[in-house]
């Protein structure tokens, strides 16, 4: 990749541990957004993570800033939720069938986020969206979903149109292998464009089932939505009779403990859950309104089913990791460390004569090379992805381990201190004179 700064340290074994896993794995990595293709480069292999910290297999340290994508909000291997692991997987690691842990991690899900009176629990963040949006389709009985470009609800057909994340790193917002009726009922709007979503409600609101977004982005970045974008969302959906879903798998438990719409004041119909809820093990949700979840099998007509959904392992991992939360309430001292944070990083920005845009809300950040404000996709896409690369290699020579593209959010820990954060202002700044000088 023309125009990067490679990084100045070897890494034989990661570089070996790579070229293995290409001869077996496509591209040498099971999700594409690990695959460094927006900064080259070769992936790092992890030896294993302790606090705010991860190890590659050639023995270096890396302040944590992507946490597994964002469910390490404790830190790495924290030990409340490593015993509760633990405990669980020596009963067995799977029944097929219901357990207690399911029940308390339920009512842990519904104490916190108003909106949630019933969940239902899932494997994964993909199979959670897949789920709301059948579900909001059985619901209503209507066919058309309203989605936001570079939103990202995971590799589901039909919302794989204009999506974030590693379809936007890797340029390939339509996948192939999604026939052309998958994506009929799939309608994409701009990001805080409240006139086109007016228009479209206007033009076609009895036929919406449902509208899905972030409530504040991680998938292109960090962009947070504005007050009347929310506002109308909520208007219109209630107005038309279409349900209002909110995709929390990275803001849920992370921006406050009842999630962005906590944060926000915000009541939406269903939400889709996933990352912090099993404290790092593979674990998604929906709930949300009671006659609409009442519709799901076997209570309901909406099938959706899986072997491994409630996993015992995973549910204890998560109420463990909700009771720390709950308990410690490390939110008021993450949103004051990622303020020092971006305060810094903007400081050591224009230090360097970089065009920059700092967008943050609480314990998540990105730092756009971007000439001016980013609101939406079109605006981050105006960023300079080559320069990101170049500050992506640099501070991991200086061991920070950022998201390996311009357009993923990063993440703060409560294990990590004052000091991390000082500590990685400093290396920013010497890290973006470095580049500039390049």
């Amino acid at each position: 990749m023309s125009g990067l700064l490679p990084s100045s340290q070897p890494r034989p074994r990661s570089a070996a541990a790579f070229e293995r896993a290409r001869r077996m794995i496509p591209g040498g990595v099971n999700s594409p957004a690990r695959a460094f293709g927006a900064v080259g480069g070769s992936p790092l292999f992890i030896a294993r993570g302790e606090g705010p910290y991860l190890y590659d297999l050639d023995g270096r340290r890396y302040l944590d800033f992507v946490g597994s994508w964002g469910p390490m909000i404790l830190g790495h291997a924290h030990p409340a939720v490593t015993e509760a692991a633990v405990a669980a997987v020596r009963n067995g690691s799977s029944y097929g069938a219901p357990t207690e842990l399911e029940s308390e991690l339920a009512e842990l899900v519904v104490e916190a986020i108003p909106s949630v009176e019933m969940v239902r629990f899932v494997s994964s963040g993909t199979e959670a969206s897949m789920s709301a949006i059948r579900l909001a389709r059985g619901f209503t009985g209507r066919d058309l979903i309203v989605k936001f470009a570079g939103c990202y609800h995971g590799h589901v057909d039909a919302l794989l149109v204009a999506a974030g994340s590693s379809a936007l790193t890797h340029g390939v917002p339509n996948s192939p292998g999604i026939p052309a009726g998958c994506t009929q009922d799939t309608v994409i709007l701009r990001y805080n464009d409240t006139e086109a979503l007016a228009a479209l409600f206007g033009a076609r609101g009895g036929e919406i089932a449902g509208v899905i977004l972030e409530p504040v982005v991680g998938n292109m970045g960090l962009v947070e939505p504005t007050l009347e974008f929310r506002r109308e969302l909520r208007e219109l959906t209630r107005q038309h009779g279409a349900l209002l879903i909110y995709d929390e798998v990275m803001t849920g438990f992370r921006l406050a403990y009842g999630g962005a719409q906590e944060l926000y004041g915000d009541h939406p119909d269903l939400t889709v859950l996933g990352k912090v809820i099993g404290g790092g093990y593979p674990v998604g949700a929906y709930g949300g309104r009671a006659d609409v979840m009442g519709q799901v099998m076997p209570a309901g007509p909406v099938f959706q089913a899986g072997t491994l959904s409630g996993n015992p392992v995973a549910m204890a991992a998560g109420v463990a990791t909700l009771r720390e939360l709950k308990k410690s309430n490390p939110y008021p001292r993450l949103d004051r460390m990622g303020a020092a944070l971006a305060d810094g990083l903007e400081s050591a920005a224009t230090e360097a004569g970089v065009a920059h845009q700092l967008n943050r809300v609480g314990s998540m950040w990105t730092l756009f090379f971007a000439p001016g404000p980013v609101r939406d996709l079109d605006t981050a896409g105006a960023s300079d992805k080559a320069r990101f690369a170049r500050f992506f290699w640099a501070m991991m020579d200086r061991g920070v381990y950022l998201p390996c593209s311009q357009f993923e959010a990063a993440f703060l820990s409560a294990a990590m201190t004052d000091d991390h954060i000082t500590e990685t202002v400093a290396a920013a700044r010497d890290a973006l004179r470095t580049i500039s000088a390049v």
